[in-house]
């Protein structure tokens, strides 16, 4: 008996598949990162390891960043957004900061310090851990609240039956150049590039953005010749030089200019200790920014950005 025509259509093995689209392949980067945070939340909470807590922090920024990214291929529900991604991510930014502060304390400066300043720095570590104590106690909640179940519900919901718009139905490869651009244009604009002063706001800016562009063209690491992936990981060495000056920076504020010139006199070996690791860290940057930005490295990368995924 002939097919009918229903029949007649089911697909057969042709050995054709049709190209991603940007739509799938921002669905996979969403995915990805919200089964991690689904795996993460039990340890957070436990709060016996901070390691949990730091890659929690790193998928809500990588969730961000995918959606943000590819927001023009998606169609969210209501509810669903990166502000409210956003939300949460400060909560876990305020007690990961003042882990990371309580930890180079502890291991980078306490143990070289006399007895007298590490008292007085036992002091202030006691101090860090009492706000620690009381930002987890805001993560917690932020993590337990409705609005943020009620967030992840819907993006899973989304997951299974997941709308793409009009651009997001499209391939994916011929659009790799525009769904970088957004993130890498003016990169090397910004004033921090050329800041003479370590302690300028201007380098945590710079940071920010150097991070912005790094998450995003790691989602295209597969389709990256060897060249950009190598800027790439110039981009991270210079976000964690960039991050070293802005936590040695909070420290300088806080037990060095924070209260009062009194205070800075008692803390002698502290203040030689944290100005030495200042000045290393910026001639680390600054050698690293020079090569960075260079006509010909700057050329570089804008050729291979703009040729992304023509090769092979």
């Amino acid at each position: 008996m002939a097919p009918t025509l229903d029949e007649s259509v089911v697909p057969l093995n042709t050995g054709f598949e049709p190209p991603l689209t940007s739509g799938e392949f921002a669905l996979d980067l969403i995915r990805g990162q919200t089964r991690r945070l689904g795996n993460l939340q039990a340890e957070v909470l436990a709060d016996r390891d901070l390691e949990p807590l730091h890659q929690l922090r790193v998928s809500l920024r990588r969730l961000r960043t995918a959606m943000g990214q590819f927001a023009p291929a998606l169609d969210f529900p209501d509810g669903v957004s990166v502000r409210r991604i956003a939300v949460v991510a400060r909560r876990t930014g305020l007690c990961r900061d003042l882990d990371v502060l309580h930890g180079r304390l502890r291991d980078q400066f306490l143990p070289r310090l006399p007895e007298g300043e590490q008292d007085s720095l036992e002091g202030a570590m006691k101090r860090l851990g009492q706000d620690r104590a009381q930002a987890f106690s805001t993560l917690q909640e932020a993590l337990h609240s409705s609005r943020y179940l009620k967030l992840l519900a819907r993006l899973h919901k989304w997951q299974h039956k997941p709308r793409f718009t009009a651009l997001g139905r499209l391939p994916l490869m011929p659009w790799l150049p525009d769904w970088q651009a957004p993130f890498t244009a003016g990169l090397f604009l910004g004033p921090g590039w050329f800041e003479a002063d370590p302690l300028a706001e201007t380098l945590h800016a710079l940071r920010k953005r150097i991070k912005q562009a790094r998450y995003s063209l790691e989602h295209f690491d597969q389709w990256c010749e060897p060249a950009l992936r190598g800027w790439i990981q110039d981009l991270r060495a210079a976000q964690d030089h960039l991050g070293d000056l802005h936590d040695l920076q909070i420290l300088h504020r806080n037990f060095i200019l924070g209260d009062s010139l009194k205070k800075s006199l008692k803390l002698p070996v502290f203040q030689a200790e944290l100005e030495a690791q200042q000045q290393l860290c910026w001639i680390q940057w600054r050698e690293l920014a020079e090569r960075i930005y260079t006509e010909s490295h700057r050329h570089m990368v804008q050729r291979q950005l703009q040729q992304l995924g023509q090769g092979g």
